[in-house]
């Protein structure tokens, strides 16, 4: 597993997302769904809580507004409170004002997506491992199962249709069915720091910043763990490879791909600053826990060590834009007629993951005339 197995473990209750969108709607019902997944499968979750946190004067409207949107969201229980609550819910946090989100959990999304796949295979489904997509090919018309998924080894399926959410690989997968190649997947790297042990009573719940929409990414944050550990970070860089969890990680092919399209230079060049500092703060740790420090100034250097990395699959249009809601396509002429592919499923994908499978049932229904 790879962003399933690689994300900081947050059940999102839907304060970010603009109202009305799919990503709001998707992602608070998709709450809702998760934590009665778990209570009937016995995997175990924790309601620890979000703050979200404005250190400085400029930071209010837009916490306030954040706040605006998280209500027309129908976001549950949601606080805007002051610094002494903030000191009541997180002694070791400082803050002029915060939004606090009961209703935001942590789970080990791993484990969710493990259940699931034993859920499929109980209901009859097989599950292929180490089988590369190398194309769609349509039989005769008239074929019981027209469409032959090949694999790599010689191996292939059939079956009647095919739906793909490829992550990491989701354009290329679409390509192979005829599909436009954009949006891009570029993939963008988070590397998080860990809390020593004996130091993991400085965070309670889950400790954000207020996003600055001048940049295309949330921040660094404090994630505490359903195993008991407590996760910082990340930053954000481009990877060199698709599935590059190391700093030193390399694919020619990825890397062409990703350096070779207009939208990466695009976004490159009007977040140049940004992606610098990204990359400083990747290598050199004091940086990213001085910024951690503006909200548990206790933090130290000699507190945290280096943790895990991640990777996102971040779809890009050809002007540079972050694409922010789903893309579905299928390709052109038969074959178009029998797969659908989810080329974009947005962050927060793994909170609303039940709440899109409803959604992409309905769209296998309409576009399949099932």
């Amino acid at each position: 597993m790879h962003q399933s197995g690689h994300n900081s473990g947050v059940i999102h209750a839907g304060i970010y997302y603009l109202p009305g969108s799919l990503k709001a709607k998707l992602c608070v019902e998709g709450a809702d769904l998760t934590y009665k997944y778990c209570d009937e499968n016995n995997i175990p979750y924790k309601k620890c809580g979000k703050l979200i946190v404005a250190l400085e004067p400029e930071e209010l409207p837009r916490l306030e507004a954040l706040y605006e949107r998280g209500q027309k969201n129908n976001v549950k229980d949601m606080r805007v409170i002051g610094p002494e609550e903030i000191r009541e819910m997180e002694p070791h946090c400082r803050g002029l004002k915060a939004i606090s989100s009961p209703h935001t959990g942590i789970v080990d999304w791993a484990e969710i997506a493990r259940s699931f796949a034993k859920t499929f295979a109980a209901r009859g489904g097989h599950i292929f491992t180490e089988f590369e997509v190398k194309g769609f090919r349509m039989a005769q018309e008239g074929a019981e199962y027209p469409v032959t998924v090949q694999g790599s080894q010689g191996r292939s399926v059939r079956c009647r249709y095919v739906l793909t959410c490829g992550g990491l690989f989701a354009d290329r997968l679409a390509q192979l069915s005829g599909c436009n190649p954009i949006p891009r997947i570029i993939p963008f790297r988070g590397d998080y720091l860990l809390l020593k042990p004996e130091k993991n009573h400085l965070v309670n719940g889950n400790i954000y910043p207020v996003p600055d929409p001048k940049f295309p990414f949330l921040g660094v944050h404090f994630t505490p763990r359903i195993d008991g550990s407590v996760w910082l970070g990340p930053n954000a860089v481009l990877a060199f490879k698709r599935e590059g969890y190391n700093l030193l990680d390399f694919s020619v092919r990825d890397s062409i791909d990703a350096l070779s399209f207009r939208g990466l230079r695009k976004l490159m060049f009007k977040h140049l600053a940004f992606g610098v500092r990204e990359m400083y703060k990747g290598i050199v740790i004091a940086a990213q826990v001085k910024q951690l420090q503006r909200y548990v100034p206790e933090l130290k250097l000699q507190d945290v060590t280096r943790g895990p990395s991640g990777v996102r699959a971040q779809a890009l249009d050809v002007k540079g834009n972050l694409v922010d809601d789903f893309v579905f396509d299928g390709g052109e002429g038969a074959i178009g007629s029998r797969v659908l592919h989810v080329r974009n499923a947005p962050s927060p994908a793994a909170t609303s993951s039940l709440s899109i499978a409803k959604m992409i049932i309905d769209k296998v229904e309409s576009s399949f005339a099932l």
